[in-house]
């Protein structure tokens, strides 16, 4: 069986020994960049690779970019190669947020054309509430051969993102915290607000009481409540640095509105150049 969304701790157990199986750790602490690889050696997933956000899943931030900007589509298929990945590998990939980071790399592998990836419902916790071994050792995986192929029509930048704003074309949702969508904090960014027009989707509601995504028909209904009758081909998701808005992305195709893109500098990009307009308040109420 393929996964291309989510997968539960009982399939991922059943599949460990699989060798056509490579599960990737993808925890992150934006306040601590060194966190997350401390967090893997001292105990992950068995045979798991870490991916790290800054080294692995983004690329330099230059002046007119974002904070993770998207990783070299070549290095990164590279990357993924060494961490014995290819063609016929299910992929798996976890944090221990919710899927917050996770998610990044869920897209990412999407974005180089790989379906058989899938997020950890749960992630670690649910792994460990299940009881489950955890190792610290780190595996040395046989470099394979990762065929990229590129779809260059999911990402969006800054000035598509603004024509479409400014002629009304689809819908640009963005996954912050409400309070950081409204302007009335912003904790990261040197500038607060929104891109006008943008409506709020917090990541979160995506999410059960549990930490688990909700069902799919439940996602379904919320999303179409939110977008009406929107083509999900006409929506683009967006976040701080296009890093969480792919939660939402992954929670749209498990609902089955496929065919969103991602603006990938996100907030931390719009606001790099000052002309670029800045709304605060609710526009989704």
């Amino acid at each position: 069986m393929e996964y291309r969304t989510l997968i539960d701790v009982d399939s991922l157990r059943a599949l460990l020994d699989q060798a056509s199986v490579v599960v990737l750790d993808c925890r992150f602490n934006l306040a601590d960049p060194g966190a997350g690889r401390a967090a893997y050696l001292a105990g992950h997933i068995p045979a798991a690779r870490f991916a790290d956000l800054d080294a692995d899943l983004s690329s330099p931030v230059t002046p007119t970019s974002g904070r993770h900007p998207l990783p070299d589509p070549t290095l990164l298929a590279q990357r993924l190669a060494s961490w014995g990945i290819d063609a016929d590998t299910q992929v798996v990939v976890y944090d221990d947020m919710g899927g917050a980071m996770a998610a990044r790399a869920w897209w990412l592998l999407r974005w180089l054309g790989h379906e058989s990836v899938a997020l950890l419902d749960g992630g670690l916790p649910a792994w460990q509430q299940a009881g489950l071994p955890l190792e610290q050792s780190e595996p040395e995986p046989e470099a394979r051969f990762f065929d990229m192929r590129l779809r260059f029509n999911a990402v969006l930048d800054s000035e598509s993102v603004a024509a479409r704003q400014q002629a009304g074309e689809g819908l640009l949702v963005d996954a912050r915290a409400p309070e950081r969508y409204r302007g009335e904090v912003e904790p990261i960014d040197p500038v607060a607000g929104h891109v006008p027009g943008a409506l709020n989707r917090p990541l979160n509601l995506n999410l059960d009481d549990n930490g688990r995504f909700k069902p799919a028909a439940q996602l379904a209904e919320e999303w179409r409540a939110l977008i009406g009758a929107t083509e999900p081909s006409a929506l683009v998701m967006m976040c701080g640095s296009g890093v969480t808005a792919c939660h939402n992305l992954l929670a749209l195709e498990h609902a089955g509105l496929s065919g969103a893109r991602l603006y990938a500098g996100s907030w931390s990009e719009w606001i790099r150049d000052p002309a670029r307009p800045v709304a605060t308040g609710d526009e989704s109420a």
